[in-house]
């Protein structure tokens, strides 16, 4: 990851809760699920975390593994996050990572390590502190 600051703008007008996402001069739809007044048209703020937090990881591997010359030829990352009602102490997330190539245990078990080195790990493991103004 850059070490330039990360920003993002989001916009919604009057399309209930379809929201315009800019970042870094890309561009995506946030939504909500038809059955909660959304278009459906975009994943939900939730899954978007989620999104962060995988492709972070996968690309922290990927880069790990492309350095020490590993024979990693995929990885597959499974992400959940606990239900809103279940956030009152805690916010939990599980993450599954599957790799395929040939890979020693020992390297498995490096890459699992590496995971946690991922900016949005580290991000999501400290305390967060938002300011609104």
């Amino acid at each position: 990851m850059a070490s330039n600051q990360i920003t993002a703008i989001t916009e919604l007008d009057k399309s209930h809760y379809k929201t315009k996402v800019y970042a870094g001069g890309h561009f995506i739809y946030a939504d909500e699920p038809e059955e909660i007044g959304g278009t459906d048209e975009g994943m939900p703020p939730g899954a978007l975390l989620l999104a962060s937090l995988g492709s972070c990881t996968a690309i922290t591997i990927r880069m790990y593994a492309d350095r020490k010359n590993y024979n990693l030829d995929a990885i597959k990352i499974e992400l959940a996050i606990c239900k809103e009602e279940e956030m009152n102490k805690e916010t939990r997330i599980t993450r599954k990572i599957e790799f395929s190539g040939n890979l020693t245990e020992d390297e498995r078990q490096r890459l699992l390590v590496i995971a946690d080195k991922c900016p949005i790990h580290k991000i999501l493991s400290n305390p967060i502190k938002i300011e609104t103004s």
